[in-house]
């Protein structure tokens, strides 16, 4: 399908996490993805290493167990993941957020792909530093955020989602991933959207976030 008429902006404004608006009936045309992909992968990336690897589940079976995981990250999480500091956030839509959330819980299985990006370590020990995650995850998100932007101009909705990853080793036992060299990034469901009328989500003013020559 060609590219919705969008301006750069506009994609860049209405990228939103989708979740109550899948659409959980209409399949995602492999060739869709691929375009995608070659777009994400146009994304900076440290040294040029180009680490990156995407494993797309359409799978049922492989689907279910995944998302399985997924509840599981939420319902038993393996690791403490620290909620306090500062939140700009507002309270009514937070509440909107949960419920959107839930309606990803309970329909994670139906989604027709779920991507898990990767990248490619040495070994799990390059993360030890704040300086090795950086240089880790700077050389695969920019990729990823690309290939949400590229799905979005094309009629695709994606959502960020980490909770599988309390379980990631199960995860790559299910999607066959070598664990101690691949790193998974994130679970993202794919899927047309309802409707493509997407607006711009509040956000804190510039002037409070911003800060020259100085904190």
């Amino acid at each position: 399908m060609p590219p919705l008429d969008l301006t750069a902006d506009e994609v860049l404004t209405t990228t939103r996490a989708v979740r109550r608006r899948l659409d959980l009936d209409r399949p995602v045309e492999r060739a869709l993805i691929e375009e995608c992909l070659r777009l994400a992968t146009q994304a900076p990336t440290g040294r040029n290493r180009q680490r990156w690897d995407f494993v797309l589940v359409t799978d049922p079976a492989k689907r279910a167990a995944l998302a399985d995981l997924y509840r599981l990250g939420l319902a038993r999480p393996r690791q403490q993941v620290v909620r306090d500091g500062l939140d700009r956030g507002d309270p009514v839509r937070g509440r909107r957020i949960a419920q959107s959330a839930q309606y990803l819980f309970d329909h994670l299985h139906e989604v027709p792909v779920l991507l898990v990006p990767c990248i490619r370590v040495q070994g799990r020990h390059e993360n030890a530093s704040h300086v090795g995650q950086a240089n880790t995850w700077g050389s695969v998100l920019p990729a990823v955020w690309q290939f949400m932007l590229a799905a979005r101009s094309r009629g695709l909705g994606t959502a960020w989602t980490t909770p599988h990853l309390h379980y990631e080793r199960e995860a790559a036992e299910l999607l066959s991933i070598p664990y101690e060299t691949v790193l998974q990034a994130a679970l993202i469901p794919v899927a047309h959207t309802i409707g493509t009328d997407f607006r711009p989500g509040p956000r804190t003013d510039v002037d409070e976030i911003a800060h020259w020559d100085g904190w």
